[in-house]
């Protein structure tokens, strides 16, 4: 019996993948341009935002990437096709990360249809016909970067509200389900996190706490870590190396803390002056 079962384990063995030997995608000197809305610009513009959270990451684990910032506050998928030359292409990084998608359906009737069967629905504005569709938007956007010597990473639209039933993130799910397919086609990396923050929300299990957000949409310091680590095992960090990334981040959620107290001492002093500008009223 033993004859017969050796072989077959060595085969099976053999047939495995060798996990202990897996590389970092991201090479030192690497540049990543990270293409998105406001999420992203977020995500750069915080001291501890996801962007800024996945190259420390990296730099924890010896590589030393250079980020190029490229998320646009409302961006939707043909404004991010219109400037992909321009902010990620003509710069020649080596990387591109893409998050898109929220918008597109969060916008409404100013949004953008997943197809021309959804376009033709009459739910959309008369300028509909030139934001195109998203199938086509994203599918240039990745076969251009290609094109170019750019290895995308698509990241699946995170939440449009924590609630996973709500009807923003009901019309999300085909969107997120032709990146899925969309991967799987080009064979492009892929950073699921719909899928990461849903089960991180159903762990949580708090209906009235927003658990990764601040508003429904744009992320906390929890949604930021998430994403990061989204990315992160995109880039093909194992558990270990997460580790080391994550042991690099309490420093700057040190700075983002330090940032947002100065932000709401410069509120308030704002908002003193200007009532104490303001003319006092005349006693009738």
């Amino acid at each position: 019996m033993k004859l017969h079962i050796l072989p077959f384990l060595t085969a099976a063995a053999l047939s495995l993948p060798n996990f202990a030997t897996a590389e970092i995608s991201v090479k030192s000197g690497d540049k990543i341009a990270f293409l998105g809305d406001s999420i992203t610009a977020g995500g750069w513009g915080n001291p501890a935002g996801y962007v800024k959270l996945v190259i420390a990451g990296l730099e924890a684990n010896g590589v030393k990437a250079e980020p190029i910032p490229a998320g646009i506050s409302g961006h939707k998928s043909d404004q991010m096709l219109a400037r992909l030359d321009k902010d990620v292409l003509s710069k020649k990084p080596q990387w591109m990360t893409l998050s898109c998608g929220v918008n597109d359906v969060w916008h409404g009737p100013r949004g953008v249809p997943l197809d021309d069967a959804m376009a033709k629905s009459g739910t959309y504005d008369d300028k509909v016909a030139s934001r195109g569709t998203y199938q086509k938007n994203i599918t240039a956007i990745i076969d251009q970067a290609t094109a170019a010597g750019v290895k995308p990473v698509m990241l699946t639209a995170t939440v449009i509200q924590e609630n996973l039933a709500s009807k923003e993130n009901g019309l999300l799910a085909p969107y997120n389900n032709f990146l899925r397919q969309l991967a799987k086609e080009k064979n492009v990396p892929m950073a699921d996190l719909f899928a990461m923050f849903e089960e991180r929300i159903k762990a949580e299990n708090k209906p009235n706490v927003k658990v990764l957000t601040s508003d429904g949409v744009h992320m906390n310091g929890e949604g930021n870590k998430l994403m990061a680590i989204g990315v992160l095992k995109a880039f093909g960090l194992n558990e270990a190396e997460l580790g080391k990334a994550k042991a690099a981040w309490p420093a700057l959620e040190a700075l983002a803390a330090e940032a947002a107290k100065k932000q709401a001492e410069a509120r308030a002093k704002a908002a003193a002056e200007k009532a104490k500008a303001a003319p006092t009223p005349k006693k009738k």
